[in-house]
């Protein structure tokens, strides 16, 4: 062996799927390099400024249920493009894009299993998924997950993460405010809790809705939660918001929502509220 092989050698080269790139993630706040492991092990939260990043579906359910073990629920079949909606892109295309960018049907997804024991039915809205947007399949999927909830004889969860409403589907999306409401009062005749995890962002026809019909209303750290835009509100009342407007903080503050919790503490607190608020479920799984 040449002294140039053996050099080469003892190069501690690092495997391709260990780069630089993927070894690291950047908070997108602060800034702050944090390992990727410990990132993930912090369930995607910087250490340094409490910053919860957005996570989808997936992540969501395998942070939530005991031993992430879950069961996804089949997404309701809806009519794809309704209106034929078409502006620089089509609206089918647009679809292709976010299911090949996420992987999922929708921008919500519904698995069942269990927190500390109790059997739960919860829904994830995605925000990689046309910024969470609410249409004719999110509100179908809302109907589904609380129907199987109802069978199940088990409490709803539901973390919203949304922009609004779907612009490629006009007034069909709308309309979704009032059936999602109607599904929530079916899970409450049935005896049923329903409980509201907001996460960043919460906007639009999604807040005016089912978003903050919860009987308990948690919201993550520094979410952003409110119908309209900060400076669409400035604008119409001609006044400067108070800093931390729309937060979950200020929100809590002003009794708009019940409590502000950690992602790392959120299983153990959805557990505690599942035991009081449905305490034959746990009895009955």
């Amino acid at each position: 062996m040449s002294w140039l092989s053996r050099v080469r050698s003892g190069i501690p080269f690092l495997p391709k799927r260990q780069t630089a790139e993927n070894l690291w993630h950047k908070c997108s706040k602060c800034g702050t390099m944090v390992f990727s492991k410990e990132w993930e092990e912090n369930y995607s939260v910087c250490p340094r400024c409490n910053f919860h990043d957005r996570i989808g579906p997936k992540k969501r359910f395998e942070q939530l249920f005991d031993a992430a073990e879950y069961e996804v629920l089949p997404a309701p079949e809806v009519r794809e493009d309704p209106l034929r909606f078409k502006a620089r892109e089509r609206y089918t295309e647009k679809l292709k894009e976010a299911r090949a960018k996420t992987g999922d049907r929708d921008a919500l997804i519904n698995a069942k299993g269990k927190i500390g024991g109790h059997p739960v039915v919860v829904g994830v809205q995605n925000f990689a998924f046309m910024g969470g947007s609410m249409g004719v399949a999110v509100g179908a999927a809302i109907v589904a997950g609380i129907r199987a909830a109802i069978e199940a004889r088990c409490p709803y969860v539901i973390f919203t993460a949304s922009g609004g409403a779907r612009m490629q589907e006009a007034i069909l999306s709308l309309m979704q405010l009032p059936r999602t409401t109607v599904a929530i009062s079916e899970l409450r005749e049935a005896g049923l809790p329903y409980i509201v995890v907001l996460t960043d962002p919460t906007t639009g026809g999604v807040t005016a809705s089912y978003a903050m019909l919860g009987d308990v209303q948690i919201a993550e750290p520094g979410a952003l939660i409110g119908f309209a835009g900060q400076r669409v509100i400035e604008q119409t009342i001609r006044e400067k918001l108070p800093e931390g407007f729309q937060r979950a903080e200020y929100l809590l503050e002003h009794g708009m929502i019940d409590m502000v919790v950690s992602r790392g503490e959120l299983k153990d607190k959805l557990a505690l509220l599942i035991s009081y608020l449905a305490p034959e479920a746990r009895e009955a799984a």
